[in-house]
């Protein structure tokens, strides 16, 4: 049985290599066959502008306060809780654990003292 079998791969075997002998080996290449990218194809990092008029809608979710857009930092600001949620190719991201801790002004942090 095993020699039956190794006699049907050899023959099998040299039947292939008999048709593939006649295929081209190196196929030739073109330069119009060949996509180059170069370093111009890439993009810079161009922000989308964020549309103002979904201020309306957006609250932070967290506390459900309407948040403040800031062009410098491209970021919805909640003054509240203190945290700036990022937006990304002109969409917000309002997941909350994304969102970047900002340090509030000195002047509301401190409470007056009693005497």
């Amino acid at each position: 049985m095993f020699r039956n079998v190794f006699n049907k791969l050899v023959t099998e075997t040299v039947h292939v290599h008999r048709y593939v002998k006649h295929a081209p080996l190196i196929q030739q290449v073109t330069p119009s066959s060949v996509f180059v990218r170069s370093f111009t194809d890439v993009k810079d990092d161009v922000q989308q502008p964020f549309d103002t008029s979904l201020l309306e809608f957006l609250v932070c979710p967290l506390s459900k306060r309407p948040l403040r857009y800031e062009a410098k930092t491209n970021e919805l600001i909640n003054e509240e809780l203190g945290i700036a949620y990022p937006i990304t190719d002109g969409i917000p991201n309002m997941i909350p654990q994304e969102a970047r801790v900002i340090q509030k002004d000195k002047d509301t942090l401190t409470t007056p003292t009693q005497e």
